[in-house]
């Protein structure tokens, strides 16, 4: 069986063998990712489009996933939602931080951006090592940025910023 992000070739004669394909962003989605970028602050964008920039470049860790931005501005009532995600709503927890509270809800521009893959199969993960490996080309980018999944307590590995 063929799965979602692979193909079968086959050569005469030869056995079918998968080859793997990398995720690309539609122009919608493309829009979308230029419009959230232009909400952070400029260093964190920046360092973000140089992580991108060399994570694109490498035709094995694309294959694994394509960083996108997920959130960045978050008005407070948002942040709420969020908030009461794994509390009054069903869901795990994905902040501690109530609206006015958190680095997203700084902004725009704002000195936060929470990141997630994009796999070949239009799915979104949020994997932690895909994270972690991102985090490292990002954190190389510029070292005034902060990962979320170095935190000592509560890992938000999705979660970059920056501090004032």
């Amino acid at each position: 069986m063929e799965s979602a992000n692979t193909s079968l070739r086959s050569a005469a004669g030869a056995a079918a063998v998968p080859v793997r394909v990398a995720p690309k962003l539609t122009p919608k989605q493309a829009a979308t990712q230029f419009a959230r970028l232009a909400e952070a602050v400029p260093c964190l964008r920046a360092a973000y489009l140089e992580a991108l920039g060399r994570w694109s470049g490498d035709p094995v860790l694309l294959l694994l996933g394509l960083p996108i931005v997920t959130e960045c501005y978050r008005s407070p009532e948002r942040q709420n939602e969020l908030y009461a995600q794994g509390r009054s709503k069903s869901g795990p927890v994905v902040t501690y931080k109530r609206g006015g509270q958190s680095n997203h809800n700084i902004g725009p521009p704002t000195p936060a951006i929470d990141v997630a893959f994009l796999l070949a199969d239009g799915s979104v993960s949020w994997s932690g090592l895909l994270l972690s490996k991102f985090a490292r080309l990002v954190k190389a980018a510029d070292a005034r940025v902060h990962w979320g999944g170095d935190w000592p307590k509560f890992k938000d590995r999705p979660h970059f910023e920056v501090l004032g």
